[in-house]
Parts: C-alpha cells; sequence; structure tokens
C-alpha cells in the first residue's frame, strides 16, 4: 500500500471514520490472524495517508495555505516532494495487532524544518486522540543513516521500512542506504545483534518453558524471529526454514488474541487469560493453547542455535585470510574432515555423514551420528538431520544391540545431549524411534515446582542421571528409566501407572530382555516411592519399610531407583531436593536394604529421652510452663553436587511442656509468627523419673525447622510468645490472618481446594492421615485446631512443601495410644479438610 485514500474515500480520513472502521474489523469473527493483520495496516495505512495529504495541502511546504487543486510542491496534485511518511519495525513488515505502536518516520530533506515540524503535529495528534500508542521519529535520510549507526535496535527497524505517502524517491533512498549499510556492516553488527540477543533472553527466559511467557522477549519468541530476518537480509547467513513462517504466524496469532482478551497493549501471557485466549482462537483449553507456542518457540528456537552457529563459522572464515587458506589446503581450500563413527565425520565444527554414509540401508545411523555428536560435544549439522530424517530406514522391532548401545552413549553424554536431542526433534526423529514421545512433547506442566516441559524434564533427567551412572551395576537401566519416568503425563489418570504400560512397550521395542523390561517398569511405576515415602511416612515404623522393600523387590532395582530418586529431583527445580530431603531418602535406603538383604525390622521400642530432653522435662515441670533448645544442624551436600560449605538441614527445635489440650496448635502458631518454616515434627509423652517430686507427664516435642527470611529468632522470644499462646494471652488466630491478608495470591487463578485422605495401612501403629493443601501462614496452626477438636492425639507429622504445594502427613492415634477405628479416621479427614476449605 502506498496510501492512495481509497478507504478514507469512503470512511473519511478524520479519527471517526477510522476509529469505527478499525472497531468493525476487529470485531468481525471471520477475520483473524495474517488476513486480519494485513487488513488492520492497509487501513491504518490509507488513514494515515489521508492525514499526510490534508496536512501538507493545509500547511505545505511554507505553512501558507493552498487553493483547491494544487498540489503539495504548487504543480497539481502529485505527491509532495522533499517529505515522505514511512512505517518501520513491525508496523513496516504490516503485522498489526489489535494494540500494536505504529512505528513511523517522517522523513524530510532538510530543506523546511518548521514546516515539516508542524507537519508532524498534525500527524501524530489524531493518533493521540484515538488513544493508539506511537513511535516516532522526525529524521533527514543523513540523520536516520547516522541514528542507526549508532543504535542497532533502529537499524533493524529500517531494515523494514515501507512506503506510506510522499515523495517515495525519499522512502525508496533510505531503503537502499539501510539495507546496503546492514549488508556491508554485518561482519560488526551481527556479533552485536547476536549479543542482544542472548542478554534478553537471559532477563526473559526460555519462551518454550514458561507458565506465563512473553511472547514478544523471550527467548524463541517474535523478537528472535525478526533478528532471524535480519541475519538473512545480511546475505551473510540463512536461518532454517521449515516450519518458521508457522510458527512466527502462530506466535502472531496468539498475540492478536490477548490483546483482544486484555484490551492492553501487552506481549505476557498471564495465567488468568490463558483460558479466554484460547477460547478466541477456538483452541481446547489452555494447555493446549500453551503447547502451540511451545511448538512454536521451539521451531524459532532452534532456528536461532543453527542460524547464530552459521554466523559464526562464516566470520571465522573470512577472518583467515583467502591467500592463507590456499597455502595451507595446496592451493584450494578444502574443509578438513575427520572420522567420528561409521558412516560419521566432524567437519569445520559440526557432525556430518560421511561421503559413504548410505541412510537408506543403515537404520542405525540417526543414533550412531547422535551419539557421535554429544561424545564429541558438537552440534548435529541440520542437513546432515534433515537427510537422516529423510532417507533413514525404520529400525527394526526389537532393535539391535548397536541402536540401543547408541541410546544409552546419547542419553549419558551429559549437558550436550540436550542440544543433540533438540536437533532430532526438529526433524521428528525422536517420535519415530518413540512414538510415545509425541504426547508429551512441550506438554506444560501446571507446577511452580518444575523449571521444565516434560519432555524437557525426561532429558534433563536423563543428563543428571549420567553423573550417577558410577553408582549403579546397570547404568543402561538407569539412564533408560529416566528418560521414560514421566512418559505417562500423556495419558489421563495417574502418570505412574500410565507410564508403567509405556515403558514395558518400548523397553521391549528397544530390545530389553524380559527381566530388564521388569525392572524399567519397575522403576517407573514406583519413581516417586522413596521422596513420599521419606517425607511423608514414620521411617521407624517398620511397615513403612516393608511396604518399600515388597515394591522394590531386589537390591539392584533399589539401587537404581535410588539413583533415579536424585536425578528426577534436581532434574525438576531446586525446591524438588536438598541436602535434608537427600538425607531423608538414604536413610530409608539404608532401611530398605537390609529389609530385602533378610534383616527384619523389630517393633520400635521407645527410644530413651536424651540426657538434654530430660533436663528440658524438668525444667518445664518445675516451671509449670514450656522451655526449648534451638540446635543447628547440617550435612555436606548429596553426591553429584559441587562440594563446598555444608548445607543447612535446619535447626532442631526441642520443646518440653506439660501435657495439656492445645499444645500443637499453639506450637505451630508461634513458630508460623516466627516465620519459622516446620519440615519434620514428632511429639512423645514422657514419665518423669521417680525421683522427682510431683510426678507428671511431659510432652516432648522434636521438631526439624528453617528460617523462612533471614535470621532465626532468640529463643527466650519464642518461649514467652509460646507461653502466652498457652495461656490465651496471645491472639495466635488474629496475627496469622493479618499476614493471611496480605500472602501473595495469584489473581484470577484459584488454587485448587484442599483434599485429605486416610492412607490404607500404612502403619500399625497409628493412623495416617495426608493432607495436600494449597501452603499458607499457618497451615499448620489450623490443622492442629482441627485435629485438637477432632479429640485425636498427634504422634508425628512430616511435612513436605513443594513450591506453593503443602504435603503433609500426620500420625494420629486415640487418647490411649491405638489406630483410630475406620469410620472415626473417615470422620476425621472429613471434618480436617471442610475446616481447611473453609
Amino acid at each position: 500500500m502506498t496510501g492512495t485514500g481509497t478507504r478514507t474515500g469512503t470512511e473519511g480520513s478524520g479519527p471517526g471514520g477510522y476509529a469505527a472502521a478499525r472497531l468493525r474489523l476487529l470485531t468481525e469473527e471471520a477475520r483473524s490472524g495474517p488476513s486480519r493483520r494485513t487488513a488492520l495496516a492497509e487501513l491504518t495505512d490509507d488513514w494515515l495517508a489521508g492525514l499526510f495529504t490534508t496536512a501538507v495541502r493545509r500547511e505545505g511546504r511554507a505553512g501558507t495555505e493552498r487553493p483547491p487543486g494544487e498540489g503539495a510542491d504548487g504543480r497539481g496534485e502529485g505527491p509532495p516532494s522533499g517529505v515522505s511518511l514511512v512505517a518501520v519495525g513491525g508496523y513496516g513488515r504490516g503485522e498489526l495487532s489489535p494494540r500494536s505502536d505504529l512505528d513511523l518516520v517522517l522523513l524530510h530533506d532538510g530543506s523546511d524544518p518548521g514546516a515539516v515540524a508542524a507537519l508532524a503535529d498534525r500527524l501524530w495528534y489524531p493518533v493521540w486522540d484515538l488513544g493508539l500508542s506511537l513511535d516516532h521519529s522526525v529524521r533527514t535520510p543523513a540523520e536516520a543513516r547516522r541514528t542507526a549507526a549508532e543504535d542497532l535496535k533502529v537499524h533493524l527497524g529500517l531494515l523494514d521500512a515501507r512506503h506510506l505517502a510522499g515523495d517515495p524517491r525519499l522512502t525508496a533512498g533510505l531503503r537502499t542506504t539501510a539495507l546496503a549499510d546492514w549488508r556491508n556492516q554485518a561482519p560488526r553488527r551481527l556479533p552485536e545483534l547476536r549479543d542482544l540477543c542472548a542478554e534478553r533472553a537471559a532477563r526473559q527466559g526460555e519462551l518454550r518453558y514458561l507458565l506465563e511467557p512473553d511472547l514478544k522477549e523471550a527467548r524463541g519468541g517474535l523478537r528472535d524471529a525478526t533478528a532471524l530476518r535480519a541475519v538473512a537480509a545480511s546475505w551473510l547467513a540463512d536461518a532454517p526454514r521449515e516450519g518458521l513462517d508457522d510458527a512466527r504466524r502462530r506466535l502472531l496469532d496468539v498475540r492478536d488474541a490477548l490483546h483482544l482478551a486484555t484490551g492492553r497493549a501487552t506481549d505476557r501471557l498471564a495465567l488468568q487469560e490463558q483460558d479466554q485466549v484460547a477460547a478466541g482462537l477456538g483452541v481446547l483449553d489452555a494447555d493446549t493453547l500453551l503447547r502451540q507456542v511451545y511448538e512454536s518457540a521451539r521451531v524459532i528456537s532452534y532456528a536461532s542455535d543453527v542460524t547464530w552457529r552459521e554466523v559464526g563459522r562464516v566470520l571465522r572464515s573470512r577472518a583467515v585470510r583467502p591467500r592463507l587458506r590456499a597455502m595451507w589446503s595446496g592451493g584450494k581450500p578444502t574443509a578438513e574432515r575427520s572420522p567420528l563413527a561409521e558412516g560419521v565425520v566432524e567437519q569445520d565444527g559440526e557432525v556430518v555423514l560421511a561421503r559413504t554414509a548410505r541412510p537408506e540401508r543403515d537404520p542405525v545411523l540417526p543414533l550412531r551420528a547422535a551419539a557421535a555428536a554429544a561424545q564429541a560435544g558438537l552440534p548435529l549439522s541440520p542437513h546432515a538431520v534433515r537427510r537422516l530424517a529423510a532417507t533413514a530406514r525404520p529400525l527394526p522391532t526389537p532393535w539391535p544391540a548397536e541402536a540401543r548401545e547408541q541410546l544409552v552413549t546419547l542419553l549419558g553424554s551429559g549437558r550436550p545431549t540436550i542440544d543433540v536431542w533438540e536437533a532430532l526433534e526438529a526433524e521428528d526423529l525422536v517420535s519415530r524411534l518413540i512414538p510415545d514421545w509425541e504426547r508429551v512433547r512441550c506438554r506444560p506442566q501446571r507446577n511452580a515446582v518444575h523449571l521444565w516441559t516434560v519432555d524437557r524434564h525426561l532429558i534433563e533427567t536423563a543428563v543428571r542421571a549420567s553423573a550417577l551412572t558410577r553408582r549403579v551395576g546397570r547404568p543402561d537401566l538407569l539412564l533408560v528409566a529416566a528418560l521414560l519416568h514421566d512418559i505417562g503425563k500423556g495419558w489421563p489418570g495417574d502418570h505412574s501407572v500410565a507410564g508403567e504400560i509405556i515403558a514395558k512397550d518400548v523397553a521391549a521395542r528397544i530390545g530389553f530382555d524380559r527381566a530388564d523390561v521388569t525392572v524399567l517398569t519397575t522403576l517407573v511405576r514406583h519413581h516417586l516411592l522413596l521422596v513420599e515415602t521419606a517425607t511423608r511416612r514414620d521411617l521407624d515404623d517398620p511397615a513403612t519399610v516393608r511396604s518399600v522393600a515388597e515394591a522394590v523387590g531386589t537390591q539392584n532395582t533399589l539401587e537404581l531407583l535410588h539413583a533415579l530418586t536424585e536425578a528426577d529431583a534436581l532434574a525438576t527445580g531446586p525446591a524438588a531436593w536438598s541436602a535434608w530431603r537427600g538425607s531423608l531418602v538414604t536413610d530409608l535406603v539404608r532401611r530398605v536394604s537390609a529389609v530385602l538383604a533378610g534383616d527384619t525390622p523389630g517393633e520400635p521400642e521407645p527410644a530413651a529421652p536424651s540426657a538434654e530432653q530430660e533436663r528440658l522435662a524438668i525444667e518445664a515441670h518445675r516451671t509449670g510452663g514450656p522451655v526449648l533448645a534451638l540446635r543447628a544442624r547440617s550435612e555436606p551436600a548429596p553426591d553429584g553436587e559441587q562440594p563446598g560449605d555444608p548445607e543447612p538441614l535446619g535447626v532442631e527445635l526441642l520443646i518440653a511442656v506439660p501435657d495439656r489440650p492445645g499444645v500443637l496448635p499453639a506450637v505451630a502458631g508461634v513458630l508460623a509468627v516466627h516465620r519459622l518454616t516446620v519440615r519434620t515434627a514428632e511429639l512423645r509423652a514422657l514419665e518423669l523419673p521417680r525421683d522427682v517430686d510431683d510426678e507428671g507427664t511431659i510432652l516432648l516435642l522434636d521438631w526439624r525447622v528453617a528460617a523462612e527470611y533471614g535470621s532465626l529468632p532468640q529463643a527466650t522470644r519464642l518461649r514467652a510468645d509460646l507461653a502466652r499462646a498457652l495461656d490465651g494471652s496471645l491472639d495466635i488466630a488474629g496475627r496469622l490472618a493479618e499476614r493471611d491478608a496480605a500472602y501473595p495470591r495469584r489473581r484470577g487463578w484459584p488454587a485448587p481446594p484442599p483434599r485429605v485422605t486416610v492412607a490404607p495401612a500404612a502403619s500399625r501403629h497409628a493412623t495416617v492421615i495426608e493432607v495436600r493443601a494449597q501452603d499458607a501462614p499457618g497451615l499448620l496452626h489450623r490443622i492442629g485446631a482441627a485435629l485438637e477438636k477432632a479429640a485425636v492425639r498427634v504422634r508425628s507429622m512430616h511435612v513436605s512443601t513443594l513450591g506453593a504445594n503443602a504435603v503433609d502427613a500426620f500420625y494420629v492415634t486415640t487418647g490411649a495410644g491405638a489406630p483410630l477405628p475406620e469410620r472415626d479416621a473417615v470422620a476425621t479427614a472429613r471434618a480436617l479438610e471442610e475446616t481447611l476449605r473453609g
């Protein structure tokens, strides 16, 4: 479009006519995607061209009124010379979303700055009056060129310059100059652009893994797609074209729907808007929407990786003088090729296929090439991957031994595995090898604990497992289990149960024998068993240890499951693993190993109180109030982590208080007021020694706590507040209500309701009640108060917080110390759930 005014003739060039036409266009359900963006750009072109023509006629180059029929140059109705209106950036590309900025340059020859300034006012103010965002400048071609030389972003915008109105020769000259400068300066400007992209990626994160992604700024977003266009315009390198235009179009479509849903110029796809955006696009649900966004970002990210690698290769090649290259190569430059494996060579920093390779006759070649690349820490050439995808024959079922070995080698190569896997994904080779992979590819995980999508988490787990292979006798089973442990998340229901079925089929197809298939399915089925049991069950209870031993079956499987548990947690995110969790899992593994070796755990006998516990109990009896002691504990970092300062396991808090109602909610409430996080807690009744006057029962509470912020409070202050809470002079509920009101919550995204269940046959000595709820200040206080109201005794509790989710287990008994009758247990759980929902 050049602004001929065809629409403005019917709609009127004033703001009212344009605004009405714009509104009709944006509310037409039949028009969406590229068609609507193009139509919106054309409508805006005509309106701005009309404004320009009217302003030029009225102001003139000298600022005087002209009679009708006289052009801006005084010679009729031709376009005015010496001034033009130019669209740049996204508007220059014709990519107008409903709330996009209008990027405009008023270009002039510098002959009459005063008239140009008046013309600019007549253009900009109508745009502002409509509430449209405007990014504008007034420059001569020389000023535009000078600014572009100083500001990379300005230069990028000028690459998409498009004429709207006025003197087309000015616009054409600017375009020609901007492109010529860009190509001439490419060796200097492209590294600058690459650094700019890397800095933005470090700041905004990876679009394909974020639950609330920025569609424009995050890595793999629209900014990167524009950068790839700029690289192509330099003629220095080009991006892989396959799927790139479609990926960019999908992201633009999502941004259009986001603008319409929010009425704002935003690029961040917030959680509370995702359902509405999905509905606007006719997509099934928010998860499907996110998956499409992630797929698009994956395509753009991979194209960026390949493109910047090619840019680096070209620039390095240009840095060596052609004459020297000719001398080194005997007169003709040739690329050196080093063999890596059968049919696979290294050339110019990439892994490519050998000239003698025949993918159509060698079905193992894709895995062999991938394994060789990962082992060498080199990227797989996109041309090689494309050829493999087009010509390689499918592997037979079951796979030959070499294929299985190459897969294990690929998975055990550490960090380089990730980039190689991405290259295979780009041509859908992974889904050919493992058909069930398609269901987990780019699948979001709506849990703040998880850093990655399901597919990337599986690869991250394999990478973590590769560092633990020296701990196990069958590293191949560990690595394949890491790859498959969450494969069931692509199916409805319990992903561990679904994953067991899938793993059995995949393991048999890969070529493992029946015994190995059994081990792999056990690992996938029970990959959460150790960490959940260690953090939510009483490890001193023989029933707990026996149940794990029965599920695991053998020492070798236990060894593999221990390593898989650690790798899975480390690959999930920082909140999923710590030295504390690691120590609990290790303790559980030690106990289970003893049972598998033939030891029979006896019934636990009450441990004798330590000297410190006895001292605290006597003092509590003497004073009639609570006494306590704080003791910090730490352990070295777990295997596979960098050595350094010991990681704190928390602080051991010992409390002794005369037995009375309300102890648990009072202690939990005081700790919450002091911003202390409870990790584990045990309660026991201690009868005082016979030589103490006035025999009585003292409650001993042995809790592991950690400071939520800063340092720990003083023990004297904790003791004083606990005494006040027990005698009723400290309003715990009121203090916690104030904190709860200020506790940050995600707007528009209500947390799932709490769930309270009775764990069947979890212990012979107590009833285990599990609570899953949104973490919040005072949650343990509310639970303790509810259990107190239900007239049950809490023997111990095991607290686990994952992100915003609390997963707690309470071992409760009757007043006589026996497990609750089934009916009472169900009633207690139901009452507790109703309390938490309230």
